[in-house]
Protein backbone atom coordinates (compact mmCIF):
# COMPACT_ATOMS: atom_id res chain seq x y z
CA UNK A 1 0.00 0.00 0.00
CA UNK A 2 1.31 3.40 -0.73
CA UNK A 3 1.87 5.71 2.33
CA UNK A 4 -0.70 7.45 3.86
CA UNK A 5 -0.07 10.81 2.73
CA UNK A 6 -0.24 9.70 -0.85
CA UNK A 7 -3.23 8.17 -0.86
CA UNK A 8 -5.01 11.36 0.42
CA UNK A 9 -3.05 13.09 -3.39
CA UNK A 10 -4.49 9.88 -4.53
CA UNK A 11 -7.95 10.75 -3.28
CA UNK A 12 -8.11 14.48 -4.50
CA UNK A 13 -7.04 13.02 -8.46
CA UNK A 14 -9.74 11.08 -8.26
CA UNK A 15 -12.12 13.87 -7.27
CA UNK A 16 -10.38 16.16 -9.94
CA UNK A 17 -10.95 13.57 -12.68
CA UNK A 18 -14.57 12.94 -11.56
CA UNK A 19 -15.22 16.87 -11.02
CA UNK A 20 -13.59 17.31 -14.94
CA UNK A 21 -16.23 14.46 -16.42
CA UNK A 22 -18.85 15.81 -14.40
CA UNK A 23 -17.74 19.21 -16.46
CA UNK A 24 -17.99 17.34 -19.75
CA UNK A 25 -21.45 16.06 -19.32
CA UNK A 26 -22.86 18.87 -18.29
CA UNK A 27 -21.76 20.93 -21.00
CA UNK A 28 -24.01 22.18 -23.79
CA UNK A 29 -21.21 22.53 -26.33
CA UNK A 30 -19.05 19.70 -26.73
CA UNK A 31 -16.52 20.96 -27.84
CA UNK A 32 -16.07 23.51 -25.29
CA UNK A 33 -16.29 20.81 -22.89
CA UNK A 34 -13.76 18.83 -24.35
CA UNK A 35 -11.07 22.38 -24.47
CA UNK A 36 -11.78 22.75 -20.95
CA UNK A 37 -11.44 18.81 -20.35
CA UNK A 38 -7.60 19.33 -22.62
CA UNK A 39 -6.57 21.68 -20.44
CA UNK A 40 -7.62 20.49 -16.98
CA UNK A 41 -5.89 17.04 -18.06
CA UNK A 42 -2.77 19.24 -18.93
CA UNK A 43 -2.75 20.77 -15.66
CA UNK A 44 -3.57 17.57 -13.56
CA UNK A 45 -0.57 15.46 -15.57
CA UNK A 46 2.32 18.71 -15.28
CA UNK A 47 1.51 19.58 -11.86
CA UNK A 48 -0.53 16.62 -9.75
CA UNK A 49 1.81 14.67 -7.12
CA UNK A 50 -0.30 11.34 -8.73
CA UNK A 51 0.47 12.08 -12.20
CA UNK A 52 1.59 9.12 -14.06
CA UNK A 53 4.46 10.90 -15.38
CA UNK A 54 7.84 10.69 -13.30
CA UNK A 55 8.42 14.10 -11.50
CA UNK A 56 11.51 13.91 -13.66
CA UNK A 57 10.14 13.96 -16.68
CA UNK A 58 7.09 16.40 -16.83
CA UNK A 59 8.81 19.58 -18.09
CA UNK A 60 9.59 17.17 -21.03
CA UNK A 61 6.37 15.55 -21.97
CA UNK A 62 3.89 17.11 -23.33
CA UNK A 63 0.38 15.92 -23.90
CA UNK A 64 -0.56 15.44 -27.81
CA UNK A 65 -4.46 15.72 -28.80
CA UNK A 66 -5.74 16.33 -32.78
CA UNK A 67 -8.10 18.93 -33.23
CA UNK A 68 -11.72 18.60 -31.88
CA UNK A 69 -14.05 16.51 -34.72
CA UNK A 70 -17.89 16.61 -34.34
CA UNK A 71 -18.48 13.66 -36.64
CA UNK A 72 -16.57 11.79 -33.76
CA UNK A 73 -19.24 12.00 -31.41
CA UNK A 74 -21.26 9.22 -31.79
CA UNK A 75 -24.53 7.96 -30.16
CA UNK A 76 -24.35 4.20 -29.74
CA UNK A 77 -27.48 1.98 -28.98
CA UNK A 78 -26.67 -0.74 -26.83
CA UNK A 79 -27.36 -4.20 -26.79
CA UNK A 80 -27.03 -6.49 -23.66
CA UNK A 81 -25.46 -9.67 -23.99
CA UNK A 82 -25.45 -12.76 -21.64
CA UNK A 83 -22.55 -11.95 -19.50
CA UNK A 84 -19.01 -13.25 -20.48
CA UNK A 85 -16.24 -13.28 -18.19
CA UNK A 86 -12.52 -12.43 -19.30
CA UNK A 87 -9.57 -12.58 -17.97
CA UNK A 88 -8.08 -9.30 -19.80
CA UNK A 89 -4.30 -9.01 -20.17
CA UNK A 90 -2.12 -5.76 -19.16
CA UNK A 91 0.60 -4.07 -19.81
CA UNK A 92 2.68 -6.34 -17.45
CA UNK A 93 2.04 -9.88 -15.93
CA UNK A 94 -1.12 -9.45 -14.36
CA UNK A 95 -4.28 -9.54 -15.50
CA UNK A 96 -8.20 -7.91 -14.29
CA UNK A 97 -10.98 -9.93 -13.89
CA UNK A 98 -13.93 -8.26 -16.59
CA UNK A 99 -17.74 -9.51 -17.92
CA UNK A 100 -18.54 -8.32 -21.34
CA UNK A 101 -21.89 -7.34 -20.56
CA UNK A 102 -23.14 -5.16 -23.08
CA UNK A 103 -21.73 -3.74 -26.85
CA UNK A 104 -22.21 -0.61 -27.56
CA UNK A 105 -23.21 -0.51 -31.51
CA UNK A 106 -22.40 2.54 -33.74
CA UNK A 107 -21.52 3.30 -37.45
CA UNK A 108 -18.38 4.91 -38.80
CA UNK A 109 -16.70 5.51 -42.21
CA UNK A 110 -19.43 4.09 -43.84
CA UNK A 111 -18.97 0.40 -41.72
CA UNK A 112 -21.16 -1.57 -38.82
CA UNK A 113 -18.95 -1.35 -35.35
CA UNK A 114 -19.19 -2.81 -32.54
CA UNK A 115 -17.59 -2.56 -28.84
CA UNK A 116 -17.34 -4.87 -26.09
CA UNK A 117 -18.45 -2.71 -22.85
CA UNK A 118 -16.44 -4.30 -19.89
CA UNK A 119 -17.53 -4.42 -16.54
CA UNK A 120 -14.47 -4.50 -13.72
CA UNK A 121 -15.43 -7.78 -11.35
CA UNK A 122 -13.72 -6.22 -9.05
CA UNK A 123 -14.95 -4.46 -5.68
CA UNK A 124 -17.41 -2.10 -6.53
CA UNK A 125 -16.86 -2.84 -10.18
CA UNK A 126 -17.41 -0.13 -13.46
CA UNK A 127 -17.55 0.44 -16.82
CA UNK A 128 -13.91 -0.13 -19.16
CA UNK A 129 -14.38 0.74 -22.72
CA UNK A 130 -10.40 0.19 -24.22
CA UNK A 131 -10.10 0.23 -27.91
CA UNK A 132 -7.65 -0.46 -31.11
CA UNK A 133 -7.85 1.24 -34.12
CA UNK A 134 -5.72 1.67 -37.46
CA UNK A 135 -3.82 4.20 -35.82
CA UNK A 136 -2.68 2.51 -32.93
CA UNK A 137 1.29 1.64 -33.26
CA UNK A 138 1.70 4.37 -35.65
CA UNK A 139 0.39 7.70 -34.34
CA UNK A 140 -1.32 6.06 -31.36
CA UNK A 141 -0.29 4.14 -28.62
CA UNK A 142 0.16 0.65 -29.85
CA UNK A 143 -1.55 -1.02 -27.31
CA UNK A 144 -4.50 1.02 -27.63
CA UNK A 145 -6.78 4.16 -25.93
CA UNK A 146 -9.45 3.97 -23.52
CA UNK A 147 -12.60 6.42 -23.94
CA UNK A 148 -14.42 4.87 -21.00
CA UNK A 149 -13.35 3.78 -17.31
CA UNK A 150 -16.15 4.74 -14.66
CA UNK A 151 -13.52 3.59 -11.68
CA UNK A 152 -11.68 6.21 -12.88
CA UNK A 153 -14.06 8.87 -13.49
CA UNK A 154 -13.98 8.68 -17.53
CA UNK A 155 -17.92 8.62 -18.34
CA UNK A 156 -19.02 10.63 -20.96
CA UNK A 157 -23.13 9.86 -20.18
CA UNK A 158 -26.17 8.67 -22.09
CA UNK A 159 -27.86 10.58 -24.30
CA UNK A 160 -32.23 9.55 -25.67
CA UNK A 161 -31.00 5.93 -24.16
CA UNK A 162 -27.79 5.35 -25.93
CA UNK A 163 -24.48 5.98 -24.83
CA UNK A 164 -22.40 8.86 -26.02
CA UNK A 165 -18.92 7.10 -27.59
CA UNK A 166 -16.94 10.98 -28.03
CA UNK A 167 -13.80 9.66 -29.56
CA UNK A 168 -11.97 12.97 -28.79
CA UNK A 169 -11.80 12.34 -25.89
CA UNK A 170 -9.99 9.25 -26.66
CA UNK A 171 -6.63 8.99 -24.15
CA UNK A 172 -4.20 6.98 -23.23
CA UNK A 173 -3.21 4.49 -20.20
CA UNK A 174 -1.28 5.22 -17.69
CA UNK A 175 1.66 2.91 -18.63
CA UNK A 176 2.56 4.80 -21.89
CA UNK A 177 4.01 7.75 -19.66
CA UNK A 178 5.72 5.17 -16.82
CA UNK A 179 5.75 1.37 -16.83
CA UNK A 180 5.39 0.95 -13.41
CA UNK A 181 1.86 0.97 -14.08
CA UNK A 182 -0.10 -1.85 -14.50
CA UNK A 183 -3.39 -1.26 -17.43
CA UNK A 184 -5.57 -3.54 -19.25
CA UNK A 185 -5.27 -3.45 -22.90
CA UNK A 186 -7.54 -3.51 -25.48
CA UNK A 187 -9.09 -7.36 -26.46
CA UNK A 188 -9.04 -8.90 -29.91
CA UNK A 189 -12.41 -7.66 -29.99
CA UNK A 190 -12.11 -3.98 -29.93
CA UNK A 191 -9.98 -3.13 -32.46
CA UNK A 192 -11.73 -1.57 -35.37
CA UNK A 193 -10.81 -1.22 -38.60
CA UNK A 194 -11.42 2.04 -39.21
CA UNK A 195 -9.00 5.06 -37.49
CA UNK A 196 -9.57 7.27 -35.30
CA UNK A 197 -8.18 10.35 -35.98
CA UNK A 198 -9.41 11.85 -33.14
CA UNK A 199 -7.93 11.94 -28.97
CA UNK A 200 -5.32 11.79 -27.58
CA UNK A 201 -1.82 11.01 -29.58
CA UNK A 202 1.28 10.04 -28.62
CA UNK A 203 2.94 12.36 -25.81
CA UNK A 204 5.78 14.40 -26.77
CA UNK A 205 8.75 12.16 -24.77
CA UNK A 206 7.01 9.27 -24.80
CA UNK A 207 7.54 5.70 -25.87
CA UNK A 208 7.64 4.24 -29.38
CA UNK A 209 4.17 3.89 -31.17
CA UNK A 210 4.62 -0.02 -31.41
CA UNK A 211 5.51 -0.22 -27.85
CA UNK A 212 3.36 -3.53 -25.94
CA UNK A 213 1.71 -4.26 -29.45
Amino acid sequence: MAPPGDLFHLLDWKRSMFALYAMVRGHENPGEAWSLWREGRAALFSQHPQSPVPPARRSEVALEYLDYDPGLRLLADIRVVEGRHYDIATSGDLSYGFTHFASAEFGLEGRDLSLELYWLDGYGGGLLLPFRDTTSGRSTYGAGRYLLDTVKGADLGMSGGRIVLDFNFAYNPSCVYDPAWVCPLAPPANRMPVSITGGEQLPSGGPSPEQDL
